[in-house]
């Protein structure tokens, strides 16, 4: 008798975010996946090829996992974002992400790899079958959910384009279009756009790090980073840059918007970690959503954000208090 070994990252089936976000899910992955196959020239994709956004599409089934930990609901996921593009405001993003347009949609590839280009979003992600990934995330700010993402592993895709051995790090960075993104326009913002971010290269390639083009059997909402955003469980949200529109390959390590923005409360790793506090704040429990005001949901923060086992050989022998 032949038994499948989930990974270990994997979590359980039993708590997975609320059955009416996943009706009609495998529409989302035969079409979008039928979509890539059938398109055979290079080209920007056109409003009819790619999934509108916020419909639930069909996808093909794929293994579910969850948590035992309290469910996040489609709602929470959609209303309450950090991306300053848009605004400071929780809402903000919700408010005004439909002022941005994600059709066409390009992928600048440059620096030390064997297929630089500019290239359409389907052409990136046309060779890959979609997985459905459920991640914990971890804010910097001390509030966390779970979340099912639908995307591709990184690492699948930087194979493919194929880095060199000069090739150190990875570089991301996001849309800027000051004329659909009011947040890049506002003479309060003390961001230096655009909004950039980094991996090494290790990290990058892990089995954890993933591209994300949908979450909750959707597409992904442009609040949430549409049409492409990166997902790195064991970081802090910031790591995980939405709305792509480059990625470098280059040998030197590169300064990330929150770092250059403030060195001593945001670092290049940002690995989730309880055992080093923000200068502001501790970072031993978080608020897990939905929480209230007179109904709070606080948990202990696990080192890694729980994905230690998968992660932690990566900083061996680093101090991880120097390097956050």
């Amino acid at each position: 008798m032949f038994i499948k070994k989930r990974p270990s990252w994997a979590l359980p089936h039993f708590a997975i975010t609320p059955e009416s976000v996943y009706l009609n899910r495998r529409q989302f992955m035969s079409g979008t996946v039928a979509m890539a196959a059938g398109l055979s020239m290079p080209g920007l994709l056109s409003a009819a090829e790619l999934p509108v956004q916020g419909e639930t599409l069909d996808f093909i089934s794929m293994p579910r996992y969850s948590t035992n930990e309290k469910k996040t609901p489609f709602e929470d996921v959609a209303r309450y974002n950090n991306f300053y593009e848009f605004g400071t405001g929780k809402d903000d993003p919700a408010k005004y992400a439909d002022e941005m347009t994600v059709d066409p949609w390009s992928v600048v590839v440059e620096g030390e790899c064997e297929r630089p280009g500019e290239y359409a979003l389907e052409e990136l992600l046309k060779p890959y079958e979609y997985q459905e990934r459920v991640y914990r995330l971890r804010c910097v700010e001390a509030w966390s959910m779970v979340i099912p993402w639908i995307g591709v592993p990184l690492a699948d895709i930087l194979k493919r384009l194929r880095p060199t051995s000069r090739a150190k790090y990875v570089y991301f960075e996001t849309l800027y279009d000051p004329g659909q993104m009011r947040g890049q326009r506002s003479l309060f913002s003390t961001i230096d756009w655009p909004y950039q971010e980094g991996l090494r290269m290790d990290e990058a390639m892990n089995e954890l790090s993933f591209l994300a083009v949908g979450l909750y059997g959707k597409a992904l909402p442009k609040q949430n980073g549409a049409p492409i955003r990166l997902v790195v469980p064991w970081k802090y949200g910031f790591k995980s840059i939405k709305s792509i529109v480059k990625i470098r390959f280059q040998e030197e390590r590169p300064k990330t918007t929150w770092e250059m923005i403030a060195p001593q409360e945001y670092g290049f790793y940002a690995n989730v970690n309880p055992a080093v506090d923000h200068p502001r704040w501790s970072q031993k429990k978080e608020r897990r959503l939905p929480s209230g005001l007179f109904s709070p949901n606080w948990v202990e923060t696990v080192r890694f954000n729980g994905y230690g086992e998968q992660v932690a050989h990566l900083y061996k022998g680093m101090d991880l208090r120097k390097y956050y």
